[in-house]
């Protein structure tokens, strides 16, 4: 398995990756699964800041992480959301953790000192992936969206990457960190 940086051209299959969790369970609170045009826009964006990686394996992509803003005003740079997706039928076979491994090397190399993962709840295999990894619950909201017929609540879990510095240091954008990730080759 490879893990490289998305490109706009993995929008479709990333797009499939996704679907069945928006269509079939409240993982996403989104209802309509994003077109490949979306998915392309939303990955050329990510990459503008953070990582936005997917895994392969003999050309056939089995998930994908990025990160996002945990929120948008400049005081949290240094805080970052993760997300983490993978085919339904390769599940518990090391993707995700790949995947998250790469990402979390890229957003120390950003800088960024805090992880926020968040989830709806209940979910034990989500809540159990960042438990391994290190994060904590944080924050608990009830009823907070409402998807496949009923009020679904949320958790925020949270993780220490980067030391908190005083001042920190300057968070980088993807772009501006040395050899980030392997481009993606074309096959013979």
């Amino acid at each position: 398995m490879k893990i490289r940086l998305a490109t706009p051209g993995d929008a479709p299959a990333l797009s499939r990756i996704y679907a069945p969790y928006v269509l079939n369970t409240s993982v996403t609170f989104e209802y309509e699964p994003p077109s490949p045009e979306e998915f392309e826009r939303r990955i050329l964006h990510t990459l503008e800041r953070y990582p936005y990686l997917a895994a392969e394996e003999n050309g056939i992509l089995l998930g994908y992480a990025y990160a996002s803003p945990f929120q948008e005003r400049a005081a949290y740079d240094w805080s970052a959301e993760t997300s983490v997706y993978v085919r339904q039928d390769c599940r518990r076979a090391g993707v995700g953790s790949a995947l998250y491994d790469k990402l979390e090397e890229l957003l120390y190399r950003q800088h960024v000192c805090n992880l926020c993962a968040c989830i709806a709840y209940p979910n034990p295999a989500s809540i159990a992936f960042h438990e391994r990894r290190g994060y904590q619950r944080s924050a608990y909201f009830h009823r907070s969206g409402y998807k496949l017929g009923a009020w679904q609540d949320m958790i925020w879990m949270e993780r220490t990457l980067y030391p908190h510095s005083v001042p920190p240091l300057p968070f980088l954008p993807f772009p501006q960190i040395n050899d980030p990730v392997p481009e993606p080759t074309a096959e013979p």
